[in-house]
């Protein structure tokens, strides 16, 4: 199954894609300014799958629109500001990705950033539900345990839910365990790939090591100590930044690795496979991430999570309270808003 994991080339310059991958997509990011969608921005402008870059923040975006916009590539870069700009950043979008919102700062938690970060979620999703129905939908904002949920209710809420075109974006968790992995084994990571599963906060973001490609053992600790880092990698950014942000250039390398997958799906290309953290019948929680086949309408076939050795079992086991806990939170948080 994980074979079949695509990994596209996040290239510094986009002439070394193949011409035949081109379809012109309208892509459009929502929190272009800030510390991921900068990044994201430049990775997205890169890529020949992207004819149209709409770009849309609070403050700065033209400026960004205007630097990235000297870039030797084919995608037209526009930048949108501001509440009233909004609904014409979105108009005609195939694929929007928000990395909006505040980041983590030392010793806060995922859930620390759920009242600010969920009425900006909350916000931007319904003028996509207005303004692009239906288009992809790519959630990078944490809490992403409950910014998914918050999405899917906004959607429901304006009639155009499709379970199928909302993604949480937990390919972070993938590439760290790639490379964490290939550096304890000596592997190059780009050649490594592990489905990491469950929810994208702590104890939630659970790695299939027993599913690694190439096969990789570990004594019982390392392994043990191998999951805690995987689960605790956005912790250690942070405390390595010092209080000047969290992790926002893997972080856009992973949304634009993601994005790049869902563009090469929709466009025709077969067995795309990646993990997104989404609306799931595969465990007793209403949402959660596991490998999904990609196609042109978005999700495909849920892969689900395979067989499992006994310790993952029980991650998964331990994980399910809190998940649902956040679950709950955000599908609440919409019930609930005026």
């Amino acid at each position: 199954m994980l074979s079949r994991i695509a990994r596209p080339a996040v290239s510094a310059l986009g002439r070394s894609f193949s011409v035949s991958s081109q379809n012109n997509a309208k892509v459009a990011v929502l929190g272009a300014s800030g510390g991921i969608g900068q990044p994201l921005s430049l990775l997205l402008k890169n890529s020949p799958l992207v004819g149209d870059l709409s770009l849309y923040d609070i403050a700065h975006t033209p400026g960004v629109a205007a630097d990235l916009s000297h870039i030797e590539t084919r995608a037209k870069v526009v930048g949108y500001m501001g509440p009233e700009q909004l609904p014409d950043a979105l108009k005609g979008s195939e694929l929007v990705v928000i990395p909006a919102g505040v980041p983590r700062k030392p010793g806060m938690t995922r859930d620390d950033l759920f009242n600010t970060n969920a009425t900006i979620v909350a916000v931007l999703t319904e003028a996509c539900a207005q303004h692009c129905p239906e288009a992809m939908i790519c959630i990078i904002s944490n809490p992403v345990n409950s910014t998914i949920p918050i999405t899917s209710e906004v959607f429901k809420k304006l009639g155009v839910y499709n379970p199928n075109k909302i993604f949480g974006v937990t390919t972070l968790d993938v590439v760290r365990a790639n490379t964490f992995i290939g550096e304890l084994k000596g592997l190059d990571p780009a050649r490594v790939s592990v489905p990491v599963v469950g929810g994208h906060a702590g104890k939630t973001i659970i790695p299939l090591i027993s599913q690694c490609n190439p096969k990789v053992e570990f004594p019982q600790d390392q392994l043990a100590a191998l999951t805690g880092r995987i689960q605790e990698a956005g912790t250690e950014v942070v405390k390595a930044k010092a209080g000047a942000g969290s992790a926002t250039l893997s972080m856009a390398y992973a949304g634009a690795r993601f994005v790049f997958s869902l563009l090469d799906a929709m466009n025709g290309k077969e067995g795309v496979v990646e993990c997104a953290f989404v609306r799931s019948e595969e465990t007793e929680s209403p949402y959660f991430s596991t490998p999904l086949l990609l196609g042109k309408n978005g999700i495909e076939k849920n892969l689900g999570l395979g067989k499992l050795s006994a310790f993952e079992e029980k991650l998964v086991a331990e994980a399910m309270g809190e998940l649902k806990g956040s679950i709950k939170k955000g599908e609440d948080f919409v019930k609930n808003r005026k």
